[in-house]
């Protein structure tokens, strides 16, 4: 019995890291959007969608590992010698899920410097178009107010 739940907790590493997998690959096309000239809000959008169903996915995991951890513990430790091939395998997956949490987590730090640096230059851009609207305006609204009288360059000298 304990070595179907072991399988069990095997089967639910795997599945962590194929999410981890994707939430790496999305971390590398939201970087992508980042570095392109034109900033593709949608399709940013988008990837923090899906990137955020497959961190639902890994909460679930977790749970459910947790859960059916804690249930088989006081049988297991007493008996680590007679599942120590188990015990090895799962550590294994444990190291390279942690690994990628660990790549994860630069890539992530990366991709926020370049989000906010993006909405800093998309605030200066708006604020420069505020600005030339605002002195646009003014001209217009001043050339209304003179009555209509054109700009001329008088020369007095005789």
């Amino acid at each position: 019995m304990l070595d179907t739940y072991l399988s069990v907790l095997q089967e639910s590493l795997k599945k962590k890291i194929t999410a981890l997998k994707y939430i790496e690959e999305i971390n590398n096309a939201q970087e992508e959007i980042l570095k392109a000239e034109g900033f593709d809000m949608e399709a940013f959008d988008r990837t923090v969608d899906e990137k955020d169903s497959y961190i639902n996915e890994l909460n679930k995991l977790d749970e459910g590992f947790e859960t059916l951890y804690e249930k088989i513990k006081a049988e297991l430790l007493p008996n680590k010698e007679r599942y120590a091939v188990q015990i090895k395998q799962l550590q294994s997956l444990i190291s390279e899920i942690t690994d990628r949490s660990v790549r994860i987590q630069a890539q992530e730090s990366r991709n926020k410097k370049m989000v906010e640096q993006k909405f800093a230059k998309e605030r200066q851009n708006l604020g420069k178009v505020r600005i030339s609207s605002k002195a646009a305006y003014g001209y217009y609204q001043n050339m209304s107010k003179s009555g209509g009288v054109n700009s001329r360059f008088v020369d007095e000298k005789k």
